[in-house]
């Protein structure tokens, strides 16, 4: 399957669990029509019967939808310019934990790439063009004009397998709102900036930001949400013992 080859992109409701799976893609243009609060409750609701450790439920969520989502695009594009223009700037921001691996092999490198480089070839940006590549970047803490922000942390006496229970509530959540008729794209980009980000939010000392997401109805004709990425066959992870 190619990176546009899949479900055409629409804002109506997912009629199933599957359609659902299937029609869940990290959507990257949103239209700015509010999303009222009760329906983010309900897939809340629905997000939280995810399975976790003991039933601990580690997960808490900050919602941005007036003033400070500006306030905190504003910040962290100013931070994000600020890096490019003087790359060791960098240091002063640190993912608090380890999202992707300290040494890249394959085939998870070229996976990475081919993902990368599907989405800019779509968008028409060369892999010479570094202007486009940050513009195209910063969406992401523009959360593709999306109306709702979501940032989701952790206590940080949890252990990993927090963050294990924590990816069933997310992938809950994503599905959830394809139920409603939205969209999301889940972001690791803002883990960068959390030093930003938990002060703005009043997050408490003793959390742990997890990732970022966008939520919100998409632009359906915009060209980025064609982006259909594809998946290795069963046979390729699937180890049968007899």
């Amino acid at each position: 399957m190619s990176e546009t080859s899949g479900p055409v992109p629409s804002n109506q409701p997912a009629r199933s669990v599957a359609e659902a799976i299937e029609t869940r893609v990290s959507m990257r243009a949103f239209e700015a029509t509010p999303v009222p609060r009760e329906t983010l409750e309900a897939i809340f609701a629905l997000a939280a019967r995810a399975p976790s450790g003991t039933n601990t439920q580690p997960w808490k969520i900050y919602v941005l939808q007036g003033d400070k989502r500006i306030q905190l695009i504003n910040e962290v594009c100013a931070a994000h310019d600020a890096v490019r223009a003087d790359p060791s700037l960098a240091e002063r921001y640190k993912e608090p934990y380890d999202y992707y691996p300290r040494e890249w092999v394959s085939p998870f490198i070229d996976r990475r790439r081919a993902n990368g480089w599907g989405l800019y070839g779509l968008l028409g940006i060369g892999k010479g063009d570094k202007d486009a590549m940050h513009a195209q970047h910063q969406r992401n803490f523009r959360f593709f004009d999306a109306p709702v922000g979501l940032m989701f942390t952790v206590e940080r006496v949890m252990g990993q397998g927090s963050l294990l229970d924590y990816g069933m509530f997310l992938q809950n959540l994503m599905l959830a709102a394809r139920a409603h008729g939205l969209h999301t794209c889940p972001q690791a980009a803002w883990n960068g900036y959390a030093k930003i980000i938990m002060p703005l939010i009043e997050a408490g000392e003793t959390e742990m930001l997890v990732c970022g997401m966008s939520l919100g109805y998409i632009k359906a004709s915009e060209t980025v949400n064609r982006f259909y990425t594809p998946r290795e066959p069963v046979s390729s992870f699937t180890h049968w013992i007899d």
